[in-house]
């Protein structure tokens, strides 16, 4: 047992390189709320070759608790559907059984999350056993039900796949990456990795703790009756005290968002030769500095309240 404790966990993550501070901000998240002690192994897919000053900058930033190794998979997945809303990035995790042999058990995580949990403590904790992965199960909401019943779902069993706990051995006892991908081949996806898990690993999912894995959704007081259909009041104040945040939808470092400030303090503790490497949208990096300010964190979060209320009862009604 002290052996496996002390082991490094093996992480997950895909970007390019313009996705390269978003990438940093999310693995500082995740060393900031992990003991010392605790290690990664992070493992990076790329679509693209990332330039060689990039990944000394991040192995300085690991330091003693990170490697990293690097996996170009451009053109792995030529003949899949993918919508123009996503890139095929997306869809690498779905060959991680393959891609990974000498790994049982990997956490792969997206590059717009912020981490407010010790991952390391959460990876030894969850017994896979004989489910395919383990995830945050969305609270689904009304509109979605007609996707969820098009691709074989019920409403309160899809997982959003940007936080997964993968049991690579079961994946690859059941030949599970060649079935992903010949799924993915379906032009009818809405989000095509996310839908081919959820299709093919029906039953097979454990779920997690909402605060795990946060969606835009799970932040909004105006769903709070839409999660409570399949959560706790106790569920929602973990989210809201230390959800990891993932940032579906609208990105912090574009626009004002949910949990906008989160965000922004942690691309402040980046270090300085990483920020280097991306341009700071200079107007948000402002209205963070100002929301910072006690004015400021009084007005934005009235502003915010009023302006997600209008949005969302247009957009709703």
């Amino acid at each position: 047992m002290d052996n496996y404790r002390n082991s490094n966990i093996p992480l997950v993550i895909a970007f390019t390189p313009n996705y390269f501070i978003p990438a940093a901000t999310c693995l500082l998240s995740i060393l900031k709320h992990s003991d010392k002690s605790d290690k990664f192994d992070v493992i990076v897919l790329l679509s693209k070759d990332l330039p060689q000053v990039m990944k000394d900058k991040l192995h300085r930033f690991g330091g003693e608790r990170m490697s990293f190794t690097y996996l170009n998979l451009e053109g792995r997945l030529a003949d899949i559907y993918v919508d123009e809303k996503y890139t095929v990035a997306a869809s690498y995790r779905l060959l991680l059984p393959d891609l990974l042999p000498e790994y049982d058990k990997v956490l792969y995580i997206d590059c717009d999350v912020i981490v407010r949990n010790n991952l390391a403590e959460l990876y030894r904790s969850v017994e896979l056993r004989d489910n395919y992965m383990a995830g945050v199960f969305e609270a689904t909401l009304d509109f979605q039900i007609p996707h969820l019943e098009a691709i074989g779902c019920k409403p309160g069993e899809y997982i959003n796949s940007g936080f997964l706990i993968m049991n690579l051995t079961k994946l690859r006892q059941d030949n599970m990456a060649s079935k992903f991908i010949e799924a993915s081949k379906a032009e009818y996806l809405e989000f095509p990795d996310q839908d081919v898990i959820n299709q093919l690993c029906k039953g097979k999912i454990l779920g997690l703790p909402p605060y795990c894995n946060s969606i835009r959704t799970f932040f909004l007081p105006q769903y709070k009756s839409s999660f409570l259909k399949f959560y706790s009041e106790k569920d929602w104040q973990a989210v809201q005290e230390h959800g990891t945040v993932h940032y579906t939808g609208t990105k912090p470092w574009d626009s004002f968002t949910v949990e906008f400030k989160v965000w922004w303090q942690y691309y402040e503790a980046l270090p300085k030769e990483v920020k280097q490497e991306g341009k700071r949208n200079t107007g948000m990096y402002l209205l963070y500095k100002f929301y910072s300010s006690k004015l400021g964190a009084l007005l934005g979060t009235t502003f915010q309240r009023t302006y997600r209320t209008i949005k969302y009862k247009e957009k709703l009604g």
